[in-house]
């Protein structure tokens, strides 16, 4: 009796044909996410839970420990100056990060090209092009509402950076085995979707717009 074996090419996950650095822009965020910038990425995972502490467990104001905060600097910076003169050390300076110019402009821009991607991507779904993509992004949307609505803003938004500071580093480091397990689970839903696809997605109506391409 012939045992009939399934075999198909292991793909990268979302696709992807660079290495994961370059998929994250290459520069120096795909540095601190990918943990090569070990110390800002511990401040930025320590900031985010001593924050989210703050303001999720401990419940204070945003505006009442801006107004702390803002207070111990400027007592720190009023020490420091009035120090300096005796003590030979150079005068407090405000870093070039938290002013520069194109810095914020690189953020700015960054954020709207992606806002903008999401958005025609959307647009491109809605349209009625592929509708298995169409139900598939829906039920998505859905589950994420859902799961949005079992946490609060600052609790979300501390799970992303936690998610975003984790999980891609994680992934480096287990590559292979994540890919052929993603590989192994996407051939299986293509042959059910496949199936299904033969019996009810066919007898969908499709919008003007799928009719014409």
């Amino acid at each position: 009796m012939a045992i009939t074996v399934r075999t198909h090419r292991t793909t990268k996950l979302f696709g992807r044909e660079r290495p994961l650095h370059d998929a994250l822009g290459g520069h120096k965020a795909a540095d601190i996410i990918l943990w090569r910038e070990r110390r800002v990425s511990v401040s930025i995972v320590a900031g985010a839970t001593v924050a989210w502490y703050l303001f999720e467990v401990a419940e204070y104001h945003f505006l009442s420990l801006a107004c702390y905060l803002a207070m111990l600097g400027m007592l720190v910076v009023f020490i420091w100056a009035n120090a300096s003169a005796f003590f030979n050390l150079p005068a407090p300076r405000i870093p070039e990060i938290f002013v520069s110019e194109r810095t914020t402009r690189q953020v700015i821009l960054a954020l709207h090209s992606r806002l903008t991607w999401f958005v025609h991507r959307l647009y491109d779904i809605a349209c009625g092009k592929d509708i298995k993509m169409f139900i598939l992004t829906v039920f998505s949307l859905f589950i994420a509402s859902v799961i949005a609505s079992c946490f609060s803003s600052l609790t979300l938004l501390y799970l992303v950076v936690l998610g975003t500071m984790t999980l891609p580093v994680m992934y480096e480091n287990y590559e292979s085995e994540v890919d052929h397990l993603v590989s192994t689970a996407v051939h299986d839903l293509r042959s059910h979707v496949g199936d299904i696809d033969s019996g009810v997605f066919k007898k969908i109506p499709r919008g003007r717009g799928a009719t014409a391409n």
